[in-house]
């Protein structure tokens, strides 16, 4: 079954990352909320759960790792892609609870094949319904 998913969580400590993707994510039809650390987003969780989180690895505070680790005990029906610049390869690396792994620099063509998007999409013409991206339902994984 393929679940629709719209909501998106970017959790990154560097702000220029998070603008950039968050302004580009929107542009496809995502609402996107951003937070600068693992605490912040687990508040951002508690008030509104997302159907994707996209989050950095290598965080201060609370590491990705750290964060990831509650985000997949506690809520299982959230979608994890786990994204790093120092991990290289299309595998989530060893021990990190995520479903996808977006190396950082590795373009945003391959972000958006995770998130079923496609990125010659005509942005401007959408329409509601295809603007929706789709994810694996996790019951089918």
């Amino acid at each position: 079954m393929i679940a629709l998913a719209k909501s998106l969580l970017i959790v990154d400590d560097e702000p220029a990352i998070r603008t950039s993707m968050s302004l580009l994510l929107r542009e496809f039809g995502f609402h996107v909320r951003t937070s600068s650390d693992g605490v912040a987003a687990l508040t951002a969780i508690e008030n509104q759960l997302p159907d994707i989180i996209l989050s950095d690895l290598n965080m201060p505070g609370m590491s990705g790792f750290e964060f990831l680790s509650i985000v997949h005990a506690s809520y299982r029906s959230i979608r994890v892609i786990a994204m790093s610049g120092a991990f290289h390869g299309d595998e989530v690396p060893s021990g990190v609870p995520a479903d996808a792994f977006y190396p950082k620099g590795s373009g945003i063509a391959c972000l958006l094949g995770m998130l079923g998007v496609s990125p010659a999409r005509n942005i401007a013409g959408r329409s509601e319904s295809s603007s929706a991206v789709h994810i694996r339902n996790q019951a089918d994984a």
